[in-house]
């Protein structure tokens, strides 16, 4: 098994989504990330799934998926030829005596503190899965009180684009 990261282009219309992932559940794959948004093309959006499967039916559901009127070119990226980032809040037990440490741990991974409070601090931070796992790990032991998580957004190294052929 291993780990697929589509950049799927669809026509920005209600229903897409749920039609493109039901592709997903029928056949019994597990989305372990999903995002969508708008691209620099008006009227289309951008979805990147990330999915674990085998290499043979990940090809049975891109086929079907090709079908579907909405969705207009699939791209499956390389990671050695593409970047990948998601975001992720952190709300952190951060009071007086602990404050200024929880800071440098941020700090330290170039994630910015965006809400303060007596207790707590929110923190922001981007970057790959590893990072982001080891950012919590670091912040674990102040307490963690709440994390909000974005899916993965990928875009191919270079100046190559899915929404053309520039």
């Amino acid at each position: 098994m291993t780990t697929h990261t589509l950049s799927v282009l669809v026509e920005d219309r209600p229903g897409v989504l749920a039609r493109v992932s039901s592709l997903f559940s029928r056949r019994g794959f597990n989305i372990s990330s999903l995002a969508v948004g708008p691209t620099e093309l008006k009227g289309l959006s951008r979805m990147t799934i990330m999915v674990t499967v085998d290499d043979f039916p990940l090809e049975q559901v891109t086929k079907q998926l090709n079908k579907l009127i909405n969705v207009i070119k699939i791209v499956e990226q390389d990671p050695t030829n593409s970047v990948s980032r998601e975001l992720m809040m952190i709300k952190v037990r951060a009071d007086a005596s602990v404050r200024s440490e929880v800071i440098e741990v941020v700090n330290l991974f170039r994630a910015k503190v965006i809400d303060v409070s007596t207790e707590s601090l929110t923190v922001e931070a981007t970057g790959t899965t590893e990072k982001l796992e080891a950012l919590l790990k670091m912040l674990d032991p102040y307490g963690i009180r709440e994390i909000a998580q974005s899916g993965a957004v990928t875009l191919g190294r270079g100046p190559r684009s899915i929404s053309s052929n520039r």
